[in-house]
């Protein structure tokens, strides 16, 4: 609980600072550092600390997907059919050293994990305020946070033993608790302070209530892969959260989703 605390009393006012005052370069460089060290989390998971190319050649491409959506995202296509011909092109070379779930680490890694963190600057080109930025770092730790205590205390019914023993039916129904309300106040602060919310209260309960069931399948993926391969956490870059993939599976989930519902708005 300890590091849980640190860890917080550290991050969260960077992440609003990033998020809400910094330069958009400043974020951009944050998002290009996230996506990188999760690109190399999950190589890592995958391939073991012996493969130390793959893993840097994900953490390369990662970086260049989301740097590239900040300079020309009209072209991302590019890079994406660049990556599979480079990641399937070192495998040839190696002459079947490199595995095809290797293969698929890279990719993922590098494109999907960029792709996601790269929705927050999407969301900006987008020209919301970016008070919404932080909608998809709430609407995930939120969800986290809630589960955790609401399991920790109530919990008795496991809610996915094969994936995540620790987690319980009760937590779930805590987070997506937590989720709401969380969602709610999120409304009337934009409402109270920065002139009004694109989304009313009861669109944002549903919305919460959505992205709570998404970040808990984000939690329980990424458990998934690591339950596969045998490893605890993905890194320890926070400490006992974790890793960039332990701290941000949520995120990486519901921000494409934040990104998709607003692009209706």
């Amino acid at each position: 609980m300890k590091s849980r605390i640190l860890v917080a009393a550290v991050g969260i006012p960077a992440l609003l600072y990033v998020v809400l005052a910094a330069p958009p370069i400043v974020m951009a460089l944050a998002l290009i550092i996230l996506a990188g060290v999760g690109a190399m989390e999950l190589q890592q998971c995958v391939s073991g600390t012996k493969k130390a190319e793959l893993a840097g050649f994900s953490t390369l491409w990662a970086g260049l997907t989301v740097s590239w959506y900040y300079n020309s995202p009209e072209r991302i296509s590019v890079l994406f059919m660049l990556g599979a011909v480079f990641f399937f092109g070192y495998a040839i070379f190696r002459g079947g050293q490199v595995k095809f779930n290797q293969i698929m680490a890279g990719l993922f890694g590098s494109i999907a994990i960029g792709w996601s963190f790269a929705s927050f600057l999407r969301l900006e080109a987008g020209g919301v305020h970016r008070g919404y930025l932080l909608l998809p770092f709430i609407l995930s730790f939120a969800c986290d946070t809630f589960a955790f205590f609401a399991g920790l205390t109530l919990g008795k019914h496991k809610l996915a033993p094969k994936v995540s023993p620790k987690k319980t039916v009760e937590g779930s129904v805590g987070g997506l608790a937590g989720n709401v309300l969380c969602g709610l106040l999120f409304v009337w602060v934009m409402d109270r302070f920065f002139g009004g919310s694109l989304i009313g209260y009861g669109p944002m309960a549903l919305l919460a209530l959505f992205c709570g069931v998404v970040a808990q399948i984000g939690d329980l993926s990424f458990s998934l892969i690591k339950r596969e391969f045998g490893i605890k956490d993905y890194g320890h870059l926070f400490l006992a959260h974790g890793g960039v993939l332990d701290r941000f599976d949520s995120v990486l989930f519901v921000a494409p989703v934040i990104e998709i519902i607003f692009s209706f708005l």
